[in-house]
């Protein structure tokens, strides 16, 4: 598998998320339906700064070997992310199905899962 192109994915996806949270709390607060007040705005750009962190090991951590024993704490937490990120959207989006972009958002996250998976459990493969 391509570890540098799923690395170099998940980074832009997390850092768009990421950039996203940081700046437009208020906006993304209007979205979902719930009022930005209190400490939900800070909460979003503590969350957005996660985001994006995590985003930056990906893009830096893109060129090591990855898989197996190789860069094993670096699969190990974007598969334990995607995973439960997505076990937790899928389940939001099937409680209210109406919303698509939940639904999206669990479908991206189970796919990442799926390939961070393979990754950790399987030797990487020579390029």
């Amino acid at each position: 598998m391509n570890t540098k192109l799923l690395m170099s994915a998940s980074a832009i996806v997390m850092a768009l998320i990421g950039i996203s949270l940081t700046f437009l709390p208020d906006e993304i607060s209007v979205y979902l339906n719930v009022e930005a007040t209190g400490w939900l705005p800070l909460i979003l750009q503590l969350l957005g700064a996660l985001y994006f962190a995590f985003a930056m090991l990906n893009w830096m951590a893109k060129g090591n070997l990855i898989g197996g024993i190789y860069s094993r704490p670096v699969a190990v937490a974007n598969f334990a992310h995607f995973f439960i990120g997505g076990l937790a959207l899928l389940k939001a989006a099937v409680a209210g199905p109406g919303l698509v972009s939940v639904w999206v958002a669990g479908i991206v996250y189970a796919a990442f899962a799926l390939l961070y998976g393979i990754v950790l459990f399987r030797h990487p493969l020579k390029s």
